[in-house]
């Protein structure tokens, strides 16, 4: 291995790439009302599911921050952690004033997470039709809420007939600690566990990346074993960046967990995995030389991957 490509693998593994502090305030509010509400919700039964991803009958797929299910009852959660103030047009748009003095206009907020319930609700009917029989089973008690959880917020006045019911943090938590839906639908648990989340991929630094790994690029043994799993896949990788892994000649390796079993792997100079990162038109490549950690969803049941 000449010089020139260990020199720019050991620059390649001390690159850092520093967090988007807007998206990861985001993220860092989900986590909390994630936690905040499985404590809350422990007692009378209620059972969290973060970041539920659906198949779109218009096509694609669509994310629901957190579902909520106890008893026969759905909450279907859209969290927004917006500070400074908002107003909601007639039209139903949620147009947010920041503290930085711009302005975003965020459209059907409640409308979209309206359908989003729409449709995981018609999946969950569709899962439970018997191919020659009627429906018999009650029907979902469904609550669409949007939960607004950062404490500098100013509201408006809420339209009546909104799509969604809109709360607080606090308000959010009181409803999981004052309602106590009953004995749970394993049929609903069921449908819950079908869908998948999104994939996360850690770089060097603190950014994190959120989409579809489509292959980790790793060896063909990997490749076949990674298309067929049933199973997530967590791995942590492992770089050597002192001056003295310069002349290593392998300073790096990974280790895959998943469904009980460890496996561990070199990682050669130029090896890439491949994902389509959210908000991107194309998939990426992401040199594993940058990868810290990753956290791949397990596959979506078979019914779960289209309407």
């Amino acid at each position: 291995m000449s010089f020139k490509v260990r020199w720019n693998w050991w620059r390649s593994r001390r690159l850092k790439h520093p967090p988007d502090d807007i998206h990861r305030a985001g993220e860092l509010a989900e986590m909390r009302l994630c936690k905040l509400s499985r404590a809350a919700g422990r007692e009378n039964g209620w059972k969290i599911y973060e970041s539920v991803r659906i198949p779109d009958p218009d096509g694609g797929r669509r994310e629901i921050d957190m579902v909520v299910i106890g008893g026969n009852t759905m909450l279907v959660v859209e969290q927004k952690h917006w500070a400074g103030s908002f107003v909601i047009t007639d039209e139903h748009h949620f147009v947010q004033n920041r503290n930085n003095g711009t302005q975003h206009n965020h459209d059907g907020v409640a409308d979209r997470i309206a359908r989003k319930a729409r449709i995981l609700t018609a999946l969950h009917d569709k899962r439970l039709e018997p191919p020659a029989a009627p429906h018999t089973e009650e029907p979902l008690d469904v609550d669409v809420i949007v939960a607004m959880t950062h404490q500098r917020l100013d509201w408006p006045e809420i339209p009546d007939d909104l799509a969604a019911k809109m709360v607080d943090e606090a308000g959010f938590i009181k409803i999981l600690e004052t309602t106590a839906p009953g004995d749970m639908n394993p049929d609903l648990v069921e449908t819950l566990e079908g869908f998948n989340t999104w994939d996360e991929v850690h770089l060097h630094g603190g950014l994190m990346l959120k989409g579809d790994v489509y292959a980790l690029g790793l060896s063909e043994q990997l490749r076949s074993w990674f298309t067929t799993r049933k199973e997530k896949v967590e791995a942590t990788a492992t770089h050597h960046r002192s001056l003295f892994s310069l002349f290593s000649n392998n300073p790096s390796e990974v280790t895959l967990k998943t469904g009980g079993k460890n496996i561990v792997a070199k990682i050669p100079y130029g090896l890439k995995l491949e994902m389509h990162v959210v908000g991107e038109k194309s998939p990426r490549k992401v040199d594993w030389s940058n990868i810290t950690h990753i956290n791949v969803s397990k596959p979506p049941a078979s019914w779960a991957k289209n309407i």
